[in-house]
C-alpha cells in the first residue's frame, strides 16, 4: 500500500533536481505515476510530496499575502480572476500585493508576521488557490464578528 507518512523528505532543491517542484505537489499526483508506467520515480516523487488526503494534520497559518505583478495577469488570467472575484474577501488574513515584475506566490506567515512558507501559485487555477488558502489559513475569530453584527443599529 502507499506510505504518505515518510519523513526523509527531500528538500526543495533535490526535488527540482528530480523534475519534482515540492511547492506544488500533492501526494495523490505521485500514484498517479503509476498509470504512465513510471513505477521508477514513485518513491522519490512520494518524498517530495504534500499529504493531500489529511486536511486535519496540515499546517495552519495566521496570514498570507498573494503576490504578484498586474503586467503579468494576461500569463496568469486564472490568478487575475481569484483576484478581482469575491474569493479575497472570504479570507480575512489574506492581503493581496502587487509587486511589479513577481510571477504569483503564496507567502504563509506566522502570527508575528513572519514568512514561514513560499509556494509558488503560476500554474493554479482559482478553486485551487481558494482551497489551499482554506487548508492553510487559520480560521478568524468569528465570535467577535458574530456579536458586533447582532448588535448593529
Amino acid at each position: 500500500m502507499t506510505n504518505y507518512g515518510i519523513n526523509a523528505e527531500f528538500s526543495t532543491e533535490d526535488c527540482a533536481a528530480l523534475g519534482f517542484i515540492k511547492a506544488n505537489l500533492l501526494c495523490s499526483s505521485c500514484d498517479q505515476l503509476k498509470d504512465f508506467s513510471l513505477d521508477q520515480i514513485v518513491d522519490h516523487c512520494k518524498q517530495c510530496c504534500h499529504n493531500d488526503n489529511s486536511a486535519s494534520n496540515e499546517k495552519k497559518y495566521a496570514r498570507a499575502i498573494l503576490e504578484v505583478c498586474t503586467c503579468k495577469f494576461p500569463a496568469y488570467p486564472q490568478i487575475q480572476a481569484f483576484c478581482k472575484s469575491d474569493r479575497p474577501a472570504k479570507f480575512p488574513n489574506l492581503q493581496i500585493k502587487y509587486v511589479r515584475g513577481l510571477d504569483p506566490i503564496i507567502k504563509l506567515l506566522d502570527k508575528d508576521g513572519i514568512v514561514k512558507d513560499t509556494v509558488a501559485i503560476e500554474k493554479w487555477n482559482t478553486d485551487s488557490v481558494e482551497e489551499f488558502l482554506k487548508t492553510h489559513l487559520e480560521k478568524e475569530e468569528e465570535d467577535d464578528r458574530h456579536y458586533l453584527k447582532t448588535n448593529q443599529i
